[in-house]
């Protein structure tokens, strides 16, 4: 009976003992196909004639679903579709319910045939890398990510991919949840440290793609590492973020700041007291012991982004990840691809990845000119309607433009407030303007100027 390619001059992995000893336990007990058929598929089996026999067998039970499956209904089965040669005839089908002595090992056996045939895929990839590696006109960056995708593939995939699911154990599964949710108080979102918002979202959940877009010098990268900082640092959450507009050094003064509650002016003017080294020795502290991993390339690959966002979650176990901002991602398409499709292409990609790793992924977008002065809209997110139409959640926000050498006039008293700590504050509109799972609403929370952070308002509690 023919059997599959030798791979570089050796014979792959595989057991003919085994694949005989499955297919012979089916054709004893029917009932051992629905035992395996959740994570074995033909394309696991070694020889091209236990594959084809495989397969009829499964064509059987579903052509016809209340007749047995044994020796006789398959061979004649086999005859009917004209392939029982290919299976290696009557002689060598009988042969396999001879050579099985019991049918409670099937499984075993049939996970024996699944590890074998990863092992088999693992040989045919290194193989086809290495080939491509030789090909000094492959883009390397490109063969890195279609390697990392194709290992990705192999480590979550199952032949069960695509089954359905009966609504039973769905129905169980979701009550599960619900009574975990509510003898615990917790949900699967990651809380973001804004009660408001993590009450409209019940936090951001992993899957999930969420854009947050502003017009400039509004508060994006500001309100995200707010999230990130709130996420790290009060919730022992792991954060990666990616800094595209910004470099690590710049955004870890700004999280020292933020953390220390020391004016950010007087750390970039080196005008710091005594009392500001001591809040921001104790501030470093505290983030020292904390997950968050910076990556500050500007202009970064599409490919490299995704490269380097697996191998946080692999190695670093990052639970979400933020991106400042989706517009600074270069997708590789070449001058003569419009913006918009390139744009479009960096969305779904992000929104592929978010699943990929089962991790929301926050995007940062700007928001078209034609919103300044105004609130914006979903219809305002700059130069691509994909992100609209691939994000979970899109987050806009809004704030009139005041300086903060403003705080003497009139107007600024109207606008602006002051914290606890004396701080000025400008409240800032936050708009839930689409939650594919949830309500729309907003409300607002207080840009605090001079730490470079957002803060709940404290007139709301």
């Amino acid at each position: 009976m023919a059997s599959n390619t030798v791979l570089g001059g050796r014979v792959p992995p595989h057991n003919d003992e085994a694949e005989r000893a499955v297919l012979g336990a089916i054709l004893l007990n029917d009932r051992v196909l629905a035992d395996i058929m959740d994570f074995l598929h033909k394309e696991d089996f070694y020889k091209t004639g236990h594959q084809t026999l495989f397969e009829a067998i499964v064509d059987f039970r579903q052509e016809n679903s209340s007749q047995a499956i044994d020796l006789i209904t398959i061979t004649e089965y086999l005859r009917k579709q004209d392939i029982l040669e290919r299976c290696g005839g009557i002689s060598y089908i009988s042969s396999l319910t001879s050579d099985v002595p019991t049918t409670t090992n099937a499984v075993y056996y049939a996970q024996i045939i699944r590890g074998l045939a990863l092992r088999r895929r693992l040989l045919e990839i290194s193989s086809e890398m290495r080939e491509k590696a030789f090909d000094e006109a492959q883009d390397v960056m490109k063969m890195v990510d279609e390697s990392e995708q194709l290992l990705s593939d192999i480590n979550t995939s199952t032949p069960g991919g695509n089954k359905y699911y009966d609504i039973k154990s769905l129905v169980s599964r979701a009550t599960d949840r619900i009574l975990e949710r509510f003898d615990k108080g917790i949900t699967d979102g990651l809380e973001t440290g804004y009660k408001r918002l993590d009450d409209m979202t019940g936090g951001f959940k992993p899957s999930e793609f969420i854009v947050i877009g502003a017009r400039p010098s509004v508060g994006k990268t500001a309100f995200a590492l707010s999230i990130a900082q709130n996420m790290a640092v009060r919730k022992n959450i792991k954060v990666g973020f990616f800094s595209l507009e910004m470099s690590a050094d710049s955004l870890t003064e700004r999280l020292l700041s933020s953390e220390s509650k020391v004016d950010f002016k007087r750390i970039r003017n080196a005008t710091l007291k005594h009392s500001d080294l001591n809040a921001i020795m104790e501030a470093s502290g505290r983030l020292y012991e904390k997950t968050l991993k910076v990556q500050d390339t500007p202009n970064m690959k599409l490919l490299e982004l995704r490269a380097q966002a697996r191998r946080m979650r692999r190695e670093d176990h990052i639970q979400i990840i933020f991106v400042d901002y989706i517009g600074l991602i270069d997708a590789e398409a070449g001058a003569q691809v419009p913006r918009h499709e390139q744009i479009a292409y960096v969305s779904r990609s992000m929104k592929a990845l978010a699943r990929e790793l089962n991790i929301p992924i926050v995007c940062l977008s700007q928001v078209g000119r034609q919103s300044e002065g105004k609130e914006p809209t979903l219809a305002d997110l700059r130069e691509s309607g994909a992100i609209e139409q691939d994000a979970d959640v899109v987050i806009l926000m809004h704030r009139e433009r005041i300086s903060s050498s403003d705080d003497g006039g009139e107007d600024s008293k109207k606008q602006n407030e002051k914290n606890r700590d004396g701080h000025l504050v400008q409240p800032t509109k936050i708009i839930l303007a689409k939650q594919r799972n949830g309500e729309t609403g907003y409300f607002e929370l207080g840009f605090v100027m001079n730490l470079v952070r957002f803060e709940e308002l404290e007139r709301d509690f």
